[in-house]
């Protein structure tokens, strides 16, 4: 590329200039229509009544012109917030294009719903080309009200929408091959990229899973998970995925923090579909707690990063009601995996009563989970103490022998060999199946 060297003369003036013109024409306005989006501007209910009435009658401004920022006079009265404005253009039936995206934007919740209730005329209307044009709008055809709604997370203006009946689109996986996404991904795969993320960030809106959700927990664990997974399948958009993980698992954690009394806590950690708590009250079995942990306790540990460490939480896990699996999963964290809750040789002191009789009173105080963590202790350093003399054990090395018999103490380290393997297939066993119930 040649370089331009300016040389200033006598006069002050340079003699080389790079010449400008302007590649974009834009519509030049009239004295009228300046005069009427001034109006609209400073609020001028008059004026603009004015101007629409004359439009009307005398065909002397366009009513939907624009101006130089590619505004229309409904764009700037939603922008000033003037909510009389808005109803007086909408009444003479300007051109409406996005502006319902834009007021949500701006989370103008007059102008919504002022939109929302707006009728469209039946007949068409002549508007400016560059407004039907799609490739001058400021959002994406993806983006939907709703979605741009949850993306700024306004309750008020979500409620609105949900009220209207409005949907979200189900969002495809990832190596989807259906004939809409093969198609969208050859066309622009970075925008069918980006779909798929406005989606989910829309889901993962707390206002939107309070409103819209029977079960905030539920689906905020379920969210959670499959935002965590779509983190390692979607490398250029691995930290928006997984910073929508997190404020999954924060609203979860900020919703369980709204209960003002044990009865309410309880009633949420023991919540199930199928079973009224107001009916059954000795139902104390922590099932959302359980629910929280068959989600996460490879990726997420919820339960054990916001459960055990409210205090209302430990006050509740520490009650008399409660149970030891139903408490030890919560205050553990292990569910299954500890050999304390699964081994046959859990601790040496008490195998029987955990396994043939968990409901006598010794079992429900062995399964209580300080007692359970002390004789996991007690069973792992007894194991390593058996270990600890097989080890001094000397084989013979002679060929033609085959080496003495299993000593008592190897017999005795059989047990919890036998735990361990039946521990790691229970592992597995379970972690295939809570995988696969995940939708």
């Amino acid at each position: 590329m040649s370089q331009l060297y300016y040389r200033r003369t006598d006069n002050s003036s340079y003699r080389d200039r790079i010449p400008l013109r302007i590649v974009r024409s834009e519509s030049e306005l009239s004295p009228l229509e300046k005069a009427y989006l001034g109006a609209v501007e400073k609020g001028d209910y008059a004026s603009v009544k004015q101007a629409l009435e004359e439009a009307e009658i005398y065909f002397k401004i366009n009513i939907n012109c624009i101006d130089p920022l590619g505004r229309t006079a409904l764009l700037i009265a939603i922008e000033n917030e003037n909510l009389e404005i808005i109803e007086l253009v909408l009444s003479f039936n300007v051109y409406v294009g996005d502006a319902l995206l834009h007021a949500i934007r701006k989370e103008v919740v007059g102008a919504v719903e002022l939109l929302l209730n707006h009728k469209k005329p039946s007949g068409g209307m002549q508007v400016p080309p560059i407004l039907l044009d799609k490739q001058f709008s400021d959002f994406t055809p993806d983006i939907t009200p709703i979605i741009l709604a949850a993306h700024t997370n306004n309750y008020e203006i979500i409620k609105l929408l949900v009220q209207k009946g409005v949907s979200v689109p189900q969002p495809h996986e990832v190596r989807c091959n259906c004939v809409e996404c093969v198609s969208s991904s050859d066309v622009d795969s970075l925008r069918h990229s980006r779909s798929r993320l406005n989606i989910y960030r829309a889901l993962s809106s707390p206002s939107l899973i309070a409103l819209s959700s029977e079960d905030p927990f539920l689906t905020a664990f379920r969210l959670s998970w499959e935002l965590q997974e779509l983190s390692k399948v979607e490398n250029e958009f691995k930290s928006e995925y997984e910073e929508l993980s997190q404020q999954c698992k924060q609203f979860a954690k900020d919703l369980l923090d709204q209960t003002r009394s044990s009865r309410e806590l309880e009633m949420v950690l023991n919540y199930r579909d199928n079973v009224n708590l107001l009916e059954e009250e000795s139902n104390n079995d922590l099932a959302r707690l359980k629910l929280a942990i068959k989600y996460h306790q490879k990726e997420l540990k919820l339960a054990i990063k916001y459960h055990q460490k409210e205090p209302n939480c430990q006050q509740l896990l520490a009650s008399p009601g409660t149970t030891s699996s139903r408490a030890g999963a919560g205050a553990t964290g292990r569910g299954s995996s500890s050999p304390a809750s699964s081994s046959p040789a859990v601790p040496p002191s008490s195998p029987s009563a955990t396994l043939f009789a968990p409901k006598s009173r010794y079992g429900l105080f062995i399964r209580k989970p300080f007692i359970k963590f002390i004789c996991h202790t007690a069973s792992y350093l007894t194991f390593l103490f058996l270990l600890l003399l097989a080890s001094q054990h000397v084989v013979s090395t002679e060929p033609d022998r085959q080496g003495p018999p299993p000593t008592p103490v190897e017999w005795m380290i059989l047990p919890w060999v036998l735990g361990f393997i039946w521990t790691a297939i229970k592992q597995m066993w379970d972690g295939g199946r809570s995988r696969d119930s995940i939708p």
